[in-house]
């Protein structure tokens, strides 16, 4: 974990509805069993840190999306192109996606070519803030921040992950998204990101 942002991972899952921290402990042991570490990431995480009411629950690992099909028995291939698989467990959907790198936006909304990855640095890379970017292990309670989103959420700043032009270019909704959260979430924008919103205001074409 970097800065001196102290979030207790504990006392985070702690915050999570029972209805959605078993599952997730469920999931995240059984990937363990096969040699796979999971992390609760994204949003939730955010959320958690925030003490905000969660809306959903992602897991990512290093575990490829056949792995995790023939893990589980309830699964759906929803974005199975893109390493994402829904897990079904007790009524409860979660989605768990494989670490990775993304590539190539031709479309300014998905990446034309994917990478699989085995370490959740790697695929904070591709996120869009560094707010979105917090793992936390559902097992123990680590947290793992490789682009110093618990810094940024201390500081009431939204962030981009690495170059703000180029996460925009990417994807033009991640502007709306900046948008959202600078609204809902409470953060002012980090220096240079609205600059970098208005000038690629191009991929909401």
């Amino acid at each position: 974990m970097s800065g001196g942002f102290e979030a207790n991972g504990r006392e985070l899952l702690e915050g999570i509805p029972p209805a959605w921290r078993e599952p997730a402990t469920e999931v995240a042991r059984t990937l363990a069993a096969a040699g796979h570490r999971a992390w609760i990431v994204g949003g939730c995480v955010r959320d958690l840190v925030l003490e905000r009411p969660l809306k959903d629950l992602d897991i990512a690992s290093a575990a490829r999306p056949e792995e995790v099909e023939a893990l589980f028995d309830r699964t759906v291939a929803v974005g199975r192109s893109f390493g994402i698989v829904v897990v079904v467990l007790g009524g409860v959907e979660l989605e768990v996606a494989t670490f990775r790198k993304e590539r190539g936006y031709s479309d300014r909304r998905r990446p034309d070519e994917i990478e699989y990855a085995d370490s959740p640095e790697v695929d904070a890379e591709r996120r869009d803030f560094t707010c979105n970017a917090l793992f936390l292990d559902p097992l123990d309670g680590s947290l793992s921040d490789p682009t110093g989103g618990l810094d940024d959420l201390r500081a009431g700043v939204l962030r981009a992950v690495g170059d703000p032009r180029a996460r925009f270019r990417e994807d033009g909704l991640r502007i709306l998204r900046m948008a959202r959260f600078l609204a809902s979430l409470g953060l002012s924008p980090a220096p240079g990101l609205l600059d970098a919103a208005r000038a690629e205001g191009d991929s909401l074409d």
